[in-house]
């Protein structure tokens, strides 16, 4: 994996649109080469690696332009879906309904100008060889999506979305910097097994049509190329397995396989489960790797197409970028090896290191992700923690993941409204059962806690005290010097985190908030922003720019486009809807260059 750095400036420059750039793509494809289309030779039209997210979306664009698609993974029917299906069904969209019912004046040039700030694109963005080249050109034609036509689609499938709009990622402090200026989180009702189902049917219904077969248990170690061309994939037949979804599957082997197809398009995920790739791949910028981490994602999520795709002669780009999380919970009920689930923060938990020394802005929670992880491991250890209450917990603590939400992802609305007045069922199992949680009525009693539970004895009560006590004082007044406070009377002006996300203002040592609790927040591996380089038909490019003919990428694999259509960080929302939008482009574009 490449690790250079091409600088380059940024421009306004606009890019092709999604459309153009398909047509674009389809006639440059028949230029280069011999027209597409099954010959004798091939088992189907076009071969999707991967029935993820991404996967499904492909498959059922080809399907529906009438092509005929062999859909392989090497897990089991049971992990249809992959990755999408646990997610939180967070989307991001502009200018929608949902912000419009919630007072949030948003619109495309404030949306462009927080994802510039958020991705600080510097690799060669105006040289086509330039690493960043593509991914500036993706997000261009993604936020134009996001804008318009996005929402209007999903709706169509039959998609509906929680009235109050999230705001993540509240950024750095600055107009043009990291965050978004407005709540664009918006959760789908259902979570993400809703977004995946309307894909999954659309897939399934084209296997009753003889347009899609699945082959689960197909592993693929191989893209064939013929005369420069990718014209199928080999591989192994794992043992079948009744492992269920996200439990690590049998990697026994019992056949082998060779498929042909004139296009193959490859949306296999990411590296998140594998620590040593992420390990490998770890940026100077971000610190010392951790040597201790949590994983947000399953273990299939192990990276191997990338290296594959390469040897095929693809180019990745940007291997250094990737999105962990820092409020990463050890799962007390785990699903895969190591599993982790993130606390969704509210603004008002204060925030320290290990040796318990409070984190200065933008290290607050909901702020700055990376920003936040770099402070954590120059801080010498691999965990932080918060302090915080009852009453904020109650209000402010959601988790990451459709089995931790069972409200939104059951569509319940009894047991959604029962958050008024009572903390979630799932905070207080993991607050009950899970090793991360300290509990108790008073400070004293709290730190001894922290300190048993990491067997370090690194917090001293007395600082711990001084600076609790040093904020406490910044509540008597509706205005204050201290940054933190001010982002929670900032959150309290937003009509959606006062119903839903942020706790009245109050003190921390304040009894009748209580009782004080106190959660270790491990380092928690999830994305990778990097990925093949693709132009925005979903080509993959080789070392010198040039599509490489038969060969498509999307969702993570590529960088969620373009080989890292975020940059070096993300404005969250973004991950599903970039598996949604790269499927769909590649999908499109795979038809149009295998048409008769």
């Amino acid at each position: 994996m490449e690790n250079s750095s091409v600088p380059g400036a940024i421009t306004r420059r606009r890019a092709l649109t999604v459309a153009g750039g398909v047509f674009a793509g389809a006639a440059l494809a028949q230029a280069a080469s011999p027209a597409f289309g099954a010959t004798a030779a091939s088992d189907a039209d076009a071969i999707v690696v991967g029935h993820g997210l991404a996967g499904l979306v492909a498959a059922a664009e080809l399907a529906a332009a009438g092509r005929k698609v062999l859909l392989l993974d090497q897990e089991p029917e049971a992990s249809l879906g992959g990755q999408a299906f646990w997610s939180f069904g967070g989307l991001f969209f502009v200018d929608s309904a949902e912000q419009r019912l919630m007072g949030v004046k948003d619109s495309r040039e404030l949306a462009w100008q927080d994802w510039l700030g958020t991705a600080g694109f510097d690799r060669g963005v105006d040289d086509p060889g330039g690493q960043d080249h593509w991914a500036y050109k993706w997000a261009e034609a993604y936020v134009d999506f996001a804008a318009e036509e996005k929402r209007a689609w999903l709706a169509g499938l039959g998609m509906q979305w929680f009235p109050i709009v999230g705001w993540a990622e509240r950024g750095g402090g600055l107009a043009d910097g990291h965050g978004n200026s407005v709540p664009r989180f918006h959760v789908t009702w259902g979570t993400g097994p809703a977004v995946v189902e309307p894909f999954e049917k659309k897939v399934r219904a084209a296997v009753a049509d003889r347009l899609v077969t699945f082959r689960f248990r197909h592993r693929v170690d191989e893209l064939i190329v013929t005369g420069g061309a990718v014209t199928g994939v080999r591989g192994a037949v794992l043992q079948p397995s009744d492992a269920a979804r996200g439990k690590p599957s049998s990697r026994t082997v019992v056949g082998e396989f060779e498929l042909r197809a004139p296009v193959v398009v490859v949306t296999s995920g990411g590296i998140g489960a594998d620590h040593d790739l992420v390990r490998a791949n770890w940026p100077a910028r971000l610190g010392s790797p951790p040597k201790s981490m949590i994983t947000g994602v399953p273990a299939h999520v192990d990276g191997r197409m990338l290296a594959i795709t390469e040897r095929a002669g693809g180019r990745i780009v940007n291997p250094d970028r990737m999105w962990h999380y820092t409020e990463g919970l050890k799962n007390y009920d785990p699903i895969w090896p190591g599993h982790g689930i993130r606390i969704l923060p509210g603004p008002s938990s204060m925030w320290f290191d290990a040796t318990g020394k409070r984190f200065s802005s933008p290290d607050i929670p909901g702020y700055d992700t990376l920003h936040t992880l770099k402070s954590i491991t120059d801080s010498g250890h691999d965990y932080s923690w918060f302090v915080t209450t009852q009453k904020i917990i109650a209000k402010e603590f959601a988790l990451s993941g459709s089995e931790q939400n069972p409200d939104l992802t059951e569509k319940n609305i009894w047991k959604l409204l029962s958050r008024i007045w009572q903390t979630p069922e799932p905070i207080e199992r993991f607050k009950e059962k899970g090793e991360d949680f300290v509990v108790a009525k008073t400070l004293p009693e709290l730190v001894g806690g922290m300190n048993k539970l990491t067997g370090d004895d690194l917090i001293d009560l007395a600082g711990l005290k001084r600076q609790i006590e040093a904020r406490d004082r910044e509540i008597d007044n509706p205005y204050t010097k201290d940054v933190q406070v001010m982002g929670i009377r900032n959150a309290l002006a937003y009509p959606g985190d006062t119903l839903s996300r942020t706790a009245s203002v109050h003190r921390i040592l304040d009894p009748g908030a209580g009782p004080l609790i106190a959660v270790r927040l491990n380092i928690l591996t999830r994305k990778t922003l990097g990925g093949l380089q693709t132009d925005l038909s979903g080509r993959v490019l080789n070392a010198a720019g040039t599509p490489i003919a038969g060969l498509y990428a999307a969702g993570e694999v590529a960088g969620f486009g373009g080989g890292g259509v975020h940059g070096y960080r993300s404005l969250e929302g973004t991950f599903l809807g970039g598996c949604l939008f790269s499927g769909r482009t590649a999908g499109r574009a795979a038809a149009a260059a295998t048409a008769s």
